[in-house]
């Protein structure tokens, strides 16, 4: 079954918050989060208002006509920072891949797909937020991700973005 990479559509600007709560990292042993958590302000923006700025950049994976994964990235501002901010220029990148469908080369090949539009926008770096505890943190190391800095249980990671030559 072959997976399709795409832009995602205005009809399914909804994924992305149910993307939102998969993205959510619950140590192993702990409760998952209420899906209230997804009205709280620090965690609504990264998916509210999607697309009102041109950096808002979201790619779905696909199968069959299903979403099963996505990556989205967006820039914050000093006043209102995301929990990967590194500064007003550098997007903050989050994804999800539906439970099924890990551990196939989704994740891997939708941080390709987001850094390579990125790129090509000209934009320099972008940042992540993973929990220290959290095995997505290997991923993104694989992928060119390095520690800019650690705020409590979590990691900042940065993936600097080389221009085309």
């Amino acid at each position: 079954m072959p997976i399709i990479y795409r832009s995602i559509q205005p009809l399914e600007y909804a994924f992305l918050k149910e993307m939102l709560y998969e993205a959510l990292f619950v140590p192993p042993g702990k409760a998952k989060f209420s899906k209230a958590i997804l009205e709280e302000p620090a965690i609504k923006k990264y998916v509210a208002n999607w697309h009102q700025q041109k950096e808002d950049i979201a790619i779905v994976a696909v199968v069959e006509n299903n979403l099963i994964g996505a990556i989205w990235g967006r820039k914050f501002r000093a006043t209102n920072k995301g929990y990967g901010y590194v500064d007003d220029n550098t997007p903050e990148i989050s994804m999800a891949v539906k439970a099924a469908f890990r551990n196939k080369g989704i994740g891997t090949a939708l941080l390709a797909h987001i850094a390579s539009v990125y790129r090509r926008m000209g934009i320099q770096q972008i940042s992540l937020s993973v929990d220290q505890l959290n095995p997505a943190k290997a991923l993104y190391e694989r992928n060119g991700y390095e520690i800019y800095k650690v705020e409590a249980t979590a990691f900042t990671m940065l993936k600097h973005l080389k221009t085309p030559s």
